[in-house]
């Protein structure tokens, strides 16, 4: 998982060098978790790079500060130019767009006063999540003793950095006892997602995911499944998952940007369906992957080619 540097970093409006994007030890950050952050991929295509869902990742992100009470100062147009000319700036052909805002050094305290907010966004080589054998053949997974936050503990809807403590848990529990992967229940005891992706059940044909009142970011690969599964004539619904259902599912999989789209094969060593990708999965992942390399005409407006817009004036 180790990346690779790239040339530079967008800070604040302005590229600094990669080894130059630096926060104080005693940032808010560091000590409290005030981060609110979004990945976004750009992919190749046969026309150039093109960042997918941009705007909808973007209007995720500022509305995830908003609920922290951050005033990012920039607005929705900054952010975007931002990541486009990134990418622009690191000539990369395809990357993994990490934007960034934190609360940075100034007062000390769980309540922020006097500290800045700093923007990031930086950009690298990420492959994929969990590996091409993972996409084909599918992961091995375990349901987690680790529960969802509550709606009424930390918010579910935020992307924060602080939430994914949370995650850190079930991951290492996880691989701890052989598993590549973890389900979380929610603290009413039903299926909510896994340590960073979201999750997908199919039974008897129908596509059903948790709703978000299960502890579940909204994520912007779950709804394009959900579209891409109404485009593909697929029956889906989003609905509460019992613990159980996961085991009698015909197939399972996981959702998100890192991710993508990755099937699981077994939960609790239980295997799902026939113990691979089922047929609804391959055919999500076709429709999903043609789409964001260009290979099938983007009808819903989601990627957004690099070329498309001016490069900022700096």
């Amino acid at each position: 998982m180790a990346l690779a540097k790239t040339e530079k970093i967008w800070h604040n409006g302005k590229f600094i060098p990669f080894d130059e994007a630096r926060i104080h030890v005693l940032a808010h950050v560091v000590s409290y978790g005030s981060s609110l952050f979004e990945g976004i991929r750009c992919y190749q295509t046969g026309a150039g790079p093109a960042v997918f869902r941009l705007g909808d990742h973007i209007e995720r992100l500022l509305n995830s500060c908003k609920i922290y009470r951050i005033d990012v100062g920039f607005s929705h147009a900054d952010l975007a130019q931002g990541c486009i000319d990134l990418v622009r700036e690191n000539r990369m052909a395809a990357a993994y767009l990490r934007p960034i805002v934190l609360r940075g050094f100034g007062g000390m305290g769980v309540m922020p006063s006097d500290n800045p907010i700093e923007v990031f966004i930086a950009a690298w080589d990420w492959g994929r999540y969990l590996g091409q054998e993972a996409q084909d053949l599918g992961v091995d997974v375990c349901v987690s003793s680790w529960r969802r936050m509550a709606p009424d503990t930390l918010p579910a809807m935020a992307k924060a950095a602080a939430n994914y403590m949370n995650s850190q848990l079930m991951k290492m529990e996880a691989a701890a006892n052989g598993y590549v992967e973890a389900i979380a229940l929610d603290a009413q005891g039903l299926v909510s997602e896994g340590s960073g992706e979201n999750l997908f059940l199919v039974r008897k044909g129908v596509l059903v995911t948790p709703p978000l009142t299960n502890s579940v970011l909204p994520g912007i690969t779950r709804d394009t499944i959900l579209q891409l599964g109404a485009d593909l004539g697929i029956p889906t619904r989003e609905e509460p998952i019992a613990r159980e259902a996961l085991y009698l599912a015909d197939e399972l999989f996981f959702s998100g940007t890192a991710v993508e789209i990755t099937p699981i094969r077994s939960v609790d060593r239980i295997s799902i369906g026939r113990g691979g990708r089922g047929e609804i999965t391959a055919a999500l992942q076709r429709r999903f992957f043609d789409l964001v390399t260009g290979k099938r005409p983007d009808q819903h407006g989601w990627l957004t080619p690099v070329e498309s817009l001016e490069p900022a004036r700096r």
